[in-house]
């Protein structure tokens, strides 16, 4: 049996076309799933039932489960139980704008990023399609509330699950299905390099945020090891490709780590670099951790970096700090479980 959470439109067309039926019911059955959100093949009153018995037969209805919740002002963290005992998490964050859910896509990550707390507990596995799809849906269901933005920015590197995360990512766009707008969902990479070439290729329309954290080759090889593998030259070569082939603007993370990489040298050196691209930067008041020995950067220095990059014609925003008192730190809540602190 299947998950029925991790099959596309497109997928669950092909489903009904193998079996011998119309391919029109596998839109009846994603407008049941997704829009009358039910949890049993048993509540849809205009299928046959020998359809119903077949579907019964092939799917079940994925059920990951909530076992923490934490509140903050405007922030929600969510850690959740899946089928085979691995924990994830999510966090929602609310807007003036709206509701905006930060995705988990793996358990782990294998980029090892030195000040990233989820890539201190190592890749265990990706995350399925549906593992992804009912983080929104248990959120939405528990908080009774719409999700209208989402980032896939939680725990892993979702260019590292790469056919899970499209897969996911047309399901929340679909209009029969979760009907997020494409323009509200954003994917972060930490650079893998083939895949945003592959993702130039696919023709995808949603946001891409890349995690760059540094001006130059020399602190990034420090505090990311991808960085070893495809440095900042080859990285910014194949976004200045996904710009000029997509007219889309980059967004670039930069968490602010205090006496690492965040001095006016430093301003001065990431302007530079992204000079003429059609990007911003999003400074990133960094959430500390207790295992990590990495401090946040001072708002003076925030401020001063700011107006540099101001000053040089980059546009840049800084991030609105949300749940330092939630363990909002990717992976921090995971890790505070799994180590009996919570």
């Amino acid at each position: 049996m299947k998950n029925i959470y991790n099959y596309t439109l497109e997928k669950l067309e092909d489903y009904f076309i193998s079996i011998n039926e119309k391919k029109f019911k596998a839109t009846q059955i994603f407008e049941w799933i997704y829009k009358k959100r039910i949890t049993s093949f048993d509540e849809m009153s205009n299928v046959k039932k020998e359809t119903i018995e077949k579907l019964k037969e092939d799917f079940y209805f994925g059920n990951i489960k909530i076992i923490s919740e934490k509140e903050g002002k405007d922030v929600v963290k969510f850690l959740f139980n899946l089928q085979d005992n691995n924990k994830v998490e999510a966090v929602l964050m609310k807007h003036d704008y709206g509701n905006s859910l930060c995705v988990s896509t793996q358990v782990g990550c294998n980029m090892g990023c030195s000040f990233c707390e989820s890539g201190r507990l190592k890749k265990i596995r990706n995350l399925d399609v549906g593992e992804m799809v009912e983080q929104i849906l248990k959120i939405e269901e528990i908080l009774n509330i719409r999700i209208s933005h989402v980032v896939l920015m939680g725990i892993g590197e979702p260019f590292d699950n790469y056919d899970n995360v499209i897969d996911f990512i047309r399901i929340i766009n679909s209009g029969k299905g979760i009907d997020i707008g494409a323009r509200h969902i954003t994917v972060s990479t930490s650079g893998i390099v083939p895949k945003i070439e592959k993702f130039i290729e696919d023709g995808n329309q949603i946001n891409l945020a890349v995690s760059l954290h540094a001006p130059n080759d020399e602190i990034r090889n420090k505090i990311m090891n991808i960085n070893k593998v495809y440095n900042i030259h080859s990285l910014i070569s194949v976004l200045k490709k996904y710009i000029e082939k997509t007219n889309r603007r980059v967004t670039f993370e930069y968490i602010m780590l205090e006496g690492v990489n965040d001095s006016k040298e430093c301003a001065i050196e990431l302007a530079n670099l992204l000079k003429g691209m059609n990007c911003y930067v999003n400074l990133i008041p960094y959430n500390e951790t207790s295992h990590i020995e990495y401090k946040k950067s001072s708002k003076e220095n925030i401020m001063k970096f700011y107006d540099t990059l101001k000053k040089n014609n980059i546009n840049v925003t800084i991030r609105r700090e949300f749940g330092g008192n939630v363990d909002a730190a990717c992976g921090q809540l995971r890790a505070n479980y799994e180590e009996g602190l919570l």
